[in-house]
C-alpha cells in the first residue's frame, strides 16, 4: 500500500452501524487510522461491529476526540469533504487533486467527514486547509457516510498515478493544526485585551471565524507561525532597548 495514508476523521457521527461501515470501507483501501469527534451515541458502540464486517482492527484502534481542533492537532494538511464551500473563501479540489496533494506533502494529513444529516458545517470547515467535493448528480448529490469514505479510499489507492502538485522551493510543508491553533489563540487574546471584539456585540463570533479563515488559508510553515507569534508578543510586550 502507498505509505503515509491519511487519518479518516468522522465529525459527530450519529449511528454506530455507519461507523462500522466506514471502517469496512477504509480497510478495503488500506486506510486504518480512524478518529472520531463527539460521536452522538458514544464510543465504543456495539452496533459498529456487525457492519464493520471483519474490519475489527480499525474499530478497535479508533481514537476519540472532544473537538475538530484536537483531532487535527498533529496534521499538516486537513481537507474537509463537502458539497459546497458554505459561503467561505476556501480552496476546492477534486478527490484526485486532494490525494495528489496529500501524497506529495510531508507530515500527517487527514480527511474529514461530517455527520450523516448535515455534513461538515462552517465551523468545522474553518479548521480545514481545503475542501474536497466529490463529483455527483447535482440533483441528487448526497452520499452516505461509508460511500463518501469509499470514494476517497479508492482515490487514495489510485492516486499514485497522478502527477504531484507543484510546491514552493524550500517549503517543508504547512504547520500543524496545533501550531496554527496556538497562533490564533494568541491573536484572539491580544485582540480581546485591546477591546477589538467589544464594539460590535453579537458580531464577535463572526470576527473570530474570519480570523481563523484568514490564518488557515495560506498554509504557513511551522517557522512562519513561530515568527508571527513573535510578532504578536512584540506588539503586546515591546522590547526594551538598553
Amino acid at each position: 500500500m502507498i505509505p503515509n495514508p491519511p487519518a479518516i476523521i468522522l465529525v459527530r457521527p450519529q449511528l454506530g452501524m455507519n461507523i462500522g461501515a466506514v471502517a469496512r470501507a477504509m480497510l478495503n483501501f488500506g486506510l486504518t487510522e480512524l478518529r472520531l469527534v463527539q460521536p452522538r451515541d458514544g464510543w465504543p458502540n456495539p452496533e459498529a461491529g456487525p457492519s464493520a464486517a471483519g474490519a475489527d482492527s480499525v474499530i478497535e484502534g479508533a481514537t476519540l476526540f472532544d473537538s475538530v481542533a484536537d483531532a487535527i492537532a498533529d496534521c499538516t494538511l486537513a481537507i474537509g469533504t463537502a458539497m459546497t464551500t458554505r459561503d467561505m473563501t476556501r480552496r476546492v479540489t477534486s478527490p484526485a487533486g486532494c490525494v495528489a496533494e496529500m501524497q506529495a506533502l510531508p507530515g500527517k494529513s487527514a480527511l474529514l467527514f461530517g455527520p450523516e444529516r448535515t455534513g461538515l458545517v462552517r465551523d468545522d470547515l474553518l479548521h480545514c486547509h481545503a475542501i474536497c467535493t466529490i463529483p455527483s448528480n447535482p440533483d441528487f448529490g448526497s452520499l452516505n457516510l461509508a460511500q463518501a469514505v469509499a470514494v476517497m479510499g479508492y482515490a487514495w489507492v489510485m492516486g499514485h498515478d497522478a502527477p504531484p502538485p507543484s510546491w514552493l522551493v524550500n517549503h517543508e510543508g504547512p504547520a500543524t493544526g496545533a501550531e496554527l491553533a496556538g497562533l490564533i489563540a494568541a491573536l484572539e487574546e491580544r485582540l480581546a485585551a485591546n477591546g477589538f471584539f467589544n464594539p460590535a456585540p453579537g458580531l464577535a463570533d463572526t470576527a473570530r471565524r474570519m480570523l481563523r479563515n484568514v490564518l488557515t488559508r495560506p498554509g504557513f510553515t511551522g517557522p512562519e507561525v513561530q515568527f508571527l507569534r513573535g510578532v504578536v508578543r512584540s506588539l503586546s510586550e515591546p522590547r526594551k532597548h538598553g
